[in-house]
C-alpha cells in the first residue's frame, strides 16, 4: 500500500520539532537516535542498519539534486493537528514503543537491526496554500519509522496487541506497515532551524521546474539531528519531494 495517494504541494512547517524528540529522549535507547549519531561508531551487535544499506538514498548536500528512491517499508501512524499538541507527542511515543517491541524480538532471536530515526510526511487540506499558511489544528501528518522488509504484518499485530494493553498506548492499534514508493525525487540537506526550511524548499521547486519536473506526493522530512543535543543552527534535516 502506497503511503500517499493524492498529489500535494510541498510545504514546510514552522513549529520546532524539539517536541518530537523530547518525548522519546533521554529514555529512548541510543539505537533510536538519528543516523547522524551513528557516525561516531555503531555497536558491534547493532546488526542491520538501513541507513548504511540504502546510503545512496540518504546522500544530500546544500544543493538540490535528483535521487531515485526505491520502495521502503515503514511503520506509520497518521494524525491531524498541531505538532506541538499532546496527541502528536503521544503518537510518537506509541510508534517507538511498537517499533522497539518488534526490534527486541529480532534482537533476542539473533537478528538485530538498528531502529531508524523519525521521518514524516506533511500536508494540508488546501493543496493550493502552503501548510504554514493554514491553521495548525488542520495540519495532517504521517509519522514514519523505516523497518526491514522482513518484518511481517503478523509481527506488527503481535507488537500492537502487546503495546495497546496499556491505556496510554491505545493509538498503537492505528499503526500500519506500509510501503512508500516515491521514485524520482528532488532532495536537499537543510542545516539550521526548522523554521528556515522554506528557503531550501523554494530552491527545490525552482530546481525541479528548471528540469521540467513537477511535484507529486507528500513533502517528506528525515530528521538527522536530535534538537535536544544539537544547537538549532546545526540541525540537519533531509528535505525530499517526489517529482515526475
Amino acid at each position: 500500500m502506497t503511503a500517499h495517494a493524492a498529489p500535494s504541494r510541498p510545504t514546510t512547517y514552522v513549529a520546532s520539532l524539539a517536541v518530537i524528540f523530547s518525548c522519546i529522549a533521554p529514555s529512548t535507547p541510543a539505537s533510536a537516535r538519528p543516523p547522524e549519531s551513528t557516525k561516531t561508531g555503531t555497536p558491534a551487535d547493532a546488526g542491520l542498519n538501513l541507513y548504511e544499506k540504502y546510503k545512496d538514498e540518504y546522500i544530500a548536500t546544500d544543493k538540490p539534486a535528483i535521487v531515485d528512491i526505491g520502495p521502503a517499508t515503514y511503520l506509520t501512524l497518521t494524525g491531524r493537528g498541531d505538532p506541538g499538541g499532546d496527541a502528536f507527542k503521544q503518537k510518537i511515543g506509541v510508534l517507538y514503543t511498537v517499533a522497539y517491541t518488534i526490534n527486541m524480538k529480532y534482537r533476542f532471536s539473533g537478528r538485530p537491526y538498528t531502529v531508524s530515526a523519525l521521518e514524516g510526511l506533511w500536508w494540508g487540506d488546501d493543496d493550493k496554500r502552503d501548510l504554514s499558511d493554514q491553521p495548525k489544528d488542520t495540519w495532517n501528518w504521517k509519522l514514519l519509522l523505516r523497518i526491514p522488509e522482513f518484518v511481517t504484518e503478523e509481527e506488527l499485530a503481535d507488537a500492537v496487541k502487546q503495546s495497546a494493553a496499556q491505556p496510554k498506548n491505545v493509538a498503537a492499534e492505528k499503526i500500519k506497515r506500509e510501503t512508500l514508493t516515491e521514485g524520482r525525487c528532488v532532495q536537499i540537506l537543510h542545516v539550521g532551524p526548522y523554521d528556515g526550511e522554506h528557503e531550501n524548499i523554494a530552491l527545490m521547486l525552482a530546481f525541479a521546474k528548471k528540469k521540467g519536473l513537477i511535484p507529486t506526493g507528500r513533502h517528506h522530512e528525515i530528521y538527522l539531528s536530535d534538537p535536544n543535543q544539537v544547537a538549532p543552527e546545526n540541525l540537519r534535516t533531509i528535505l525530499r519531494q517526489p517529482v515526475k
